[in-house]
């Protein structure tokens, strides 16, 4: 039986769809009273607990053998580092340990590229790249390298593990949450953009990996899930032809980039509202990094979709979906 942690978020709700279509015994955790909508009209078992209540997540995880572990929190503002560290670190810590503790012998960690760290002069990064501090990586990627040093942890301590990093995830999805605000910033013509490039893979990719994962013994190790990359100001433009939108025209350079960020936060703050782009995304806009996807293709056989398929995929949700079509 599976558990799948963040089962109602933007991976985990296409990865429980999955195993139903499947027939994949599972159930899925989330917190009380958490919206659902991804997940549909699909029928399945819900268990309610919180990351950061060991007692709940014991009760929930009971009969489970397999735990995928897809919840987390992904900011970039300065102000959620404190809960970053609660939500990523000590929620992968209690997970872990609970999984010790239920003897549930095997965890599917869910992690990001961030994880594996940035620093200047790496311009093409694997699974073995080494952690360095750095002013390139974000609070959000120092949490999640801290959750996998959790996991890593764990694996010490007789757990089987397997981490999945995942790149940019394209999705349908909410388009005010996670990546699929790029679709949002296309559809409302913001006319910026910088010279950095983007990772990307498509979310029915990182829902097959998981299912090549689960299928072979535990290896573990890190498998980068990454389709390629591309300079940012390309795929926004891609975007934008697929959604009859102007293309971003004006570049930003990293310096003026910067003093934006700092502007855009005074602002969020004084009107309470989510900034558009915050001093840590500001630090790496510039930077070309490629994280190479050579593990998952050579050991697990992964054949990831063409960008114009995922492309295809979401624009056609996101031209379609009528709240969308009717906003400002």
């Amino acid at each position: 039986m599976i558990a799948v942690t963040g089962a109602n978020g933007l991976l985990g709700s296409r990865l429980v769809q999955k195993f139903a279509s499947e027939s994949i015994p599972f159930f899925g955790i989330k917190r009380l009273q958490s919206n659902t909508d991804l997940v549909g009209t699909l029928q399945m078992e819900w268990r309610d607990a919180n990351l950061l209540d060991v007692i709940s997540l014991q009760q929930a995880l009971q009969g489970a053998t397999v735990v995928v572990h897809t919840a987390a929190l992904v900011s970039f503002k300065s102000k959620d580092a404190e809960e970053l560290y609660k939500v990523n670190v000590e929620g992968t810590r209690n997970v872990v340990n609970t999984c010790l503790e239920l003897g549930i012998p095997r965890i599917i960690h869910i992690s990001s590229v961030a994880a594996l760290g940035r620093q200047k002069g790496a311009s093409e990064i694997n699974e073995d790249h080494k952690w360095v501090d750095s002013k390139l990586n974000s609070e959000y990627a120092e949490s999640k390298y801290l959750a996998e040093l959790e996991v890593f942890r764990g694996q010490e301590e007789g757990l089987a593990i397997d981490i999945i990093n995942p790149s940019v995830i394209l999705s349908q999805a909410n388009w005010d949450r996670s990546s699929a605000q790029l679709f949002k910033y296309v559809w409302k013509n913001k006319p910026f953009y910088t010279e950095g490039s983007i990772n990307y893979v498509d979310v029915r990719d990182v829902v097959d990996m998981i299912l090549l994962v689960l299928k072979n013994n535990p290896s573990g190790e890190r498998c980068i899930a990454n389709a390629d990359s591309m300079p940012l100001k390309e795929l926004l433009t891609i975007i934008a032809a697929r959604l009859g939108k102007k293309a971003p025209w004006i570049r930003v350079p990293g310096q003026l980039l910067s003093v934006a960020a700092h502007i855009e936060s005074l602002r969020a703050w004084i009107t309470g509202s989510e900034p558009l782009v915050t001093p840590q995304s500001a630090r790496s806009a510039n930077e070309k990094f490629y994280y190479n996807n050579q593990k998952a293709i050579q050991s697990l056989g992964m054949q990831f979709r063409s960008l114009e398929d995922t492309l295809e995929w979401c624009c056609k949700y996101y031209l379609e979906k009528g709240t969308i079509n009717n906003r400002n």
